[in-house]
Order: C-alpha cells, then sequence, then structure tokens
C-alpha cells in the first residue's frame, strides 16, 4: 500500500496506494472536521486547492449527525461528494481534549458530550464501529493521548493500555470488514505510537505495535505544548524503529517549518487545523513569510496576498478587499482566507516532492525555513 520511491537521507518520497486513489508523498492533509473545512469550503474547492486526503473527526461526527445516519446516506464519501481518500481520527484525542469530561477504564472512556451533557461509552470496538459506519479510508486506532509532562509510570501503563487497545481495534476492524453491510469492507487501519516525551517509552511502544503489521503508523502525542526541539528529538529517536515500508504519519502537525523539519526526519503524512482556523483569523502563510491581514497598512492595498500564488484568493482579489470583508464580518473573507492557506499548504507539498525527485530537499529546506517562519 506504500511504495517508497527514494530517500534523501531520512526524508522520504513516496506513493501511498488506497482504494480511493493515489496520494503522492510527503502529503498534507486537509482538516475537515465536521466533514467540511470551516470557512464555507467544500470538496470540490479542497480539489481546486491541490487536497490529496481530508480528514474527518470521529467524536464530532458520532454526536452530530450520528455515524449510523451517515451510514444511511452511503458513508461519508457520498455524504461529503468527496471522492478521494478519508482519514477518520479514532476520538481519543477527545480523552486528552475533554479531560474534564471523562473517566478511563481498560474496557474505555466514558465522556461527556461538549453539546448537551449526554454520556457516551467509548472503547476500541465502539470506535471502530463508528469509522466502518463513516466508510472512510483510513480508520485511526483508538488510543490514549497523554497531558506533557506526564508522570513516567503514568505514561508507561497508558502506552500498555494503547497497545493492549490497538490489539482490539485490529480485531473488530476485520470482523468488520467481512460483513457485507460494512460501506469500505477495504478500510485500512493505522497505529498510534504514545509515550509522552520519554524517548525510552517511545521506542519500546513503537517496537510493539510495529510487530501488529497495520497499514500505516502515526506519532501521537506531540505538538500539545512541548518545545519543538523536543518533538524533533522523539520523531529522532522513534523513526528507526518505525517500519521502512509504511506511511509515517506525524499528527497534528504543523506549521510550515514544522513540517520541513518532520519531512527531513522521516515523516510522510501531516494534518494541522491551523491552516483554516489562522485564515479565518486574518493570519496567512505566504511565499515572503507570515502576514496578518488584519494589519493597517493593508487597508488600501490593492496587491494580492501573495503574488506569486495560484489560489482563488490572490488570483482575482486584493488585500484591501479581503481585509475589508473580514473586518465586516462578511462570510467571503474567511472563505478566500482558508482557501489561500490551504492552496499554501498543498502546494508547499508539492514543491516539498519536487525537491526530493530533484536531490535538492536540503538546500529547499534550508531556504525555505528562513522565510517560511518570518513575520512581514
Amino acid at each position: 500500500m506504500f511504495k517508497l520511491i527514494k530517500t534523501e537521507n531520512n526524508a522520504r518520497r513516496g506513493e501511498f496506494y488506497t482504494n480511493r486513489g493515489l496520494v503522492q508523498t510527503p502529503a498534507f492533509m486537509n482538516v475537515a472536521t465536521a466533514g467540511a473545512i470551516k470557512g464555507g469550503v467544500s470538496a470540490k474547492d479542497l480539489k481546486d486547492v491541490g487536497c490529496q486526503i481530508m480528514l474527518s473527526n470521529t467524536y464530532h461526527l458520532h454526536i452530530r449527525p450520528g455515524d449510523e445516519k451517515v451510514k444511511e446516506c452511503g458513508g461519508l464519501h457520498k455524504f461529503t461528494t468527496w471522492d478521494g481518500p478519508i482519514l477518520t481520527d479514532s476520538g481519543g484525542f477527545q480523552v486528552f481534549s475533554l479531560a474534564s469530561l471523562r473517566n478511563i477504564t481498560e474496557e474505555g472512556v466514558i465522556f461527556a458530550s461538549h453539546i448537551d451533557g449526554k454520556r457516551i461509552f467509548m472503547g476500541p470496538e465502539e470506535s471502530m464501529t463508528i469509522q466502518s459506519n463513516l466508510g472512510s479510508t483510513i480508520a485511526m486506532a483508538f488510543d490514549e493521548c497523554v497531558e506533557n509532562p506526564a508522570e513516567y509510570s503514568y505514561a508507561r501503563e497508558s502506552c500498555m493500555r494503547t497497545t493492549r487497545w490497538l490489539e482490539r481495534c485490529k480485531a473488530k476492524m476485520t470482523e468488520l470488514n467481512l460483513l457485507e453491510t460494512t460501506v469500505n469492507r477495504e478500510q485500512m487501519l493505522f497505529g498510534i505510537n504514545q509515550g509522552c516525551t520519554y524517548n525510552d517509552l517511545r521506542i519500546e511502544h513503537m517496537k510493539q505495535i510495529a510487530d501488529l503489521d497495520l497499514d500505516g503508523y502515526a506519532i501521537g502525542g506531540l505538538a500539545v505544548g512541548e518545545p519543538t526541539e523536543v518533538m524533533y528529538d522523539v520523531i529522532e529517536h522513534v523513526e528507526p524503529f518505525m517500519p521502512n515500508d509504511k506511511i509515517r504519519y506525524l499528527m497534528g502537525v504543523g506549521t510550515p517549518v514544522n513540517i520541513l523539519n518532520a519531512v527531513d526526519r522521516g515523516v510522510d503524512l501531516f494534518d494541522c487545523v491551523m491552516p483554516s482556523r489562522n485564515a479565518r483569523h486574518g493570519h496567512l502563510f505566504t511565499s515572503r513569510g507570515i502576514m496578518n491581514i488584519n494589519n493597517n497598512k493593508y487597508d488600501t492595498d490593492m496587491a494580492p496576498i501573495d503574488d506569486r500564488c495560484g489560489c482563488p484568493a490572490c488570483q482575482r482579489y486584493s488585500r484591501a478587499y479581503i481585509r475589508h470583508l473580514l473586518k465586516a464580518g462578511e462570510m467571503l473573507g474567511a472563505r478566500l482566507l482558508v482557501l489561500h492557506n490551504l492552496w499554501f499548504y498543498n502546494n508547499l507539498m508539492a514543491a516539498i516532492r519536487k525537491a526530493l525527485d530533484e536531490d535538492c530537499f536540503y538546500q529547499f529546506k534550508r531556504d525555505q525555513e528562513q522565510i517560511l517562519g518570518k513575520r512581514i
């Protein structure tokens, strides 16, 4: 399912084969939490900005509209009209983010819905069933994302539980994929490496889950407040123990500079809400650095956001007009800015792939990281 085409030191150029099409890697997944990108961005828009994979949120779709309703509608692809690969998370991150509303046991987690307070139980089997109902291309295993910093003893206990949960996820997915009523009987399963910032736990856990021979492997539990250099150090320690012939996914990361450095360390796949969330507040990524369109100096600026950009916003509209829309609370403003940032991220990944193809990734990385983290 994953073909490693070439490497430049640890950086990898590959192709990921799915029953919904081929993904060129390294790649960035655009986050459509409830089946759409916040900011009025449609499935067709995603195609137009170069998206290869859409990511949706298992927990939120289970709460609303309900995964069984999505199944009745033919699954998430038919429901959203996105025909490319879809990855669904497992609900495990909500175990972390809804800490005040949860109770973790060996069987699973009891949640209180953030919408109406209704009590919900989710364990490995429930998570797999929900994701099977959604019919996503890739399902993420149910795990526990532990807060950083955490006590070593708790982090170790959590890793062991996450491994046991992963074994249950694999067994349940095998069962579901044999049912004739299953939306996608070729659904893939990715395991998630945990262990906080303890490198020995990370390595041991990676060895354990690699033995399960899954379709892909993710590094989870990072980009949750720890220093960036600590995140890079964890990746460097885990990477040698990740199967070379399986796709590697760094969850929830990140800035363009984070992505360049993670590709440098052997990661193939990324996701983050940052490009769309920042865009809705006027914070934009450009070929010359980071721009805040709210600044007064753009009030009468008739130039495009970025004259090197091929997104719909830059091809037609000025900084002054888009700034006006955002200040006036017009939905078009947020939509255009989200389209810009998503185009930027997907175009960045295409440029990374081209640099790898041409054996000049390290020069490209050195040049770009000096620019992309700079504030204009």
